[in-house]
C-alpha cells in the first residue's frame, strides 16, 4: 500500500498539483508515480491472492482430516 501512495504523490508532484519539492512540475516523476503505483496494485492483489489460497487450502485440509 505504501508503494500506491507513494506513486499517487509522485504523480501529483510530476503534475504539478503539489508543491514543495524538487519533483514538482517534473513530467519524469508524472511518469515514474502510476508505475510505482499499479506496481504496488498488483503487489497488493498477489498477495491478497495468496492469502486466499492459503486460508482455502488450510480449511479443506482441516476438513479431509476429521
Amino acid at each position: 500500500m505504501l508503494a500506491v501512495v507513494a506513486g499517487a504523490v509522485w504523480t501529483l508532484q510530476g503534475l504539478g498539483y503539489l508543491s514543495g519539492s524538487v519533483m514538482t512540475d517534473d513530467r519524469m516523476w508524472a511518469v515514474i508515480g502510476p508505475i510505482v503505483a499499479v506496481a504496488g496494485l498488483v503487489l497488493v492483489a498477489v498477495g491478497l491472492r495468496a492469502r486466499r489460497r492459503g486460508q482455502g487450502g488450510d480449511s479443506a485440509g482441516s476438513a479431509g482430516e476429521r
